[in-house]
């Protein structure tokens, strides 16, 4: 058997295939044997040429990465390094199943620390299946089996800054946009509120209300009356949220009201 580990890169952006194709080709013990522009074309690429090692971009057109990992199989998929320009629920499933993915956009530090890994994974696995991509897939089948974030990286410039979600005070809908505080700081995040409460937000921690905030239930002190119905939300830290009457019994049912 040949020591060189046959390699398949696939992702939808010319750019992305031609950089990840490049830093490889400096690599002795790498042969790129190809490159595939979406899921559909890595399909049968996979299953007649049998890489050993996969780079293989998340987001795609028709089929995506994990629809990739779903026809292939679990037990007939090489080892695999995803690359996602995502922060939210594939990171976490990447995580909790001591996966290795680069997030875009990623510098050659990153990269060769990926791939050391990944060389070390399929010289040790040719012959057998990874028991971690059948978790992975057991995790985005059955997405609410996964934890609720502990981490949110949210980009900033070229970076990307990580906010710890307990530290989150409250958050409000700024345009396109929404508006994490966290203590004195704000961070902007391009998502609409409805997605943060639906997939990022534990619901035992957070309750929405009102249509443009969502509120931290650790950090409320004190709640008053005010008209029609609505309710005047006071944060510990000083800070006067409004609970309209539509969420109220959102509230209600996160906190116990004795009078």
């Amino acid at each position: 058997m040949s020591d060189l580990i046959r390699t398949l890169v696939v992702d939808d952006d010319a750019a992305s295939r031609q950089r990840i194709r490049a830093l490889l080709e400096r690599e002795a013990d790498i042969a790129v044997i190809g490159e595939c522009a979406d899921g559909a074309e890595a399909i049968p690429r996979i299953r007649a040429e049998a890489p050993e090692l996969v780079f293989l971009d998340v987001q795609m057109p028709q089929v995506d990465g994990f629809g990739v990992v779903e026809a292939i199989g679990p037990a007939k998929m090489p080892v695999t390094v995803f690359a996602s320009a995502y922060v939210e629920f594939a990171l976490r499933a990447f995580e909790a199943c001591a996966l290795d993915y680069l997030l875009k956009p990623f510098d050659e530090e990153r990269f060769a620390r990926a791939l050391d890994r990944a060389r070390e994974a399929a010289r040790a696995r040719r012959g057998t299946a990874d028991p971690r991509l059948d978790a992975l897939m057991q995790l985005i089948q059955n997405p609410g089996r996964a934890e609720y974030p502990q981490l949110l990286a949210v980009k900033t410039g070229d970076q990307y800054r990580f906010v710890e979600v307990a530290d989150i005070d409250w958050i409000e809908a700024d345009g396109n946009y929404i508006k994490l505080h966290v203590g004195k700081t704000e961070r902007l995040v391009h998502k609409t509120l409805t997605e943060m409460e639906e997939r990022l937000l534990d619901p035992a921690r957070f309750v929405r209300i009102h249509r443009s905030t969502i509120v931290n239930l650790s950090r409320i002190a004190l709640v008053d009356p005010l008209f029609h119905g609505e309710l005047s939300v006071a944060l510990k830290d000083g800070t006067r949220l409004v609970c309209s009457r539509r969420f109220r019994p959102r509230l209600q049912e996160r906190v116990y009201f004795t009078g």
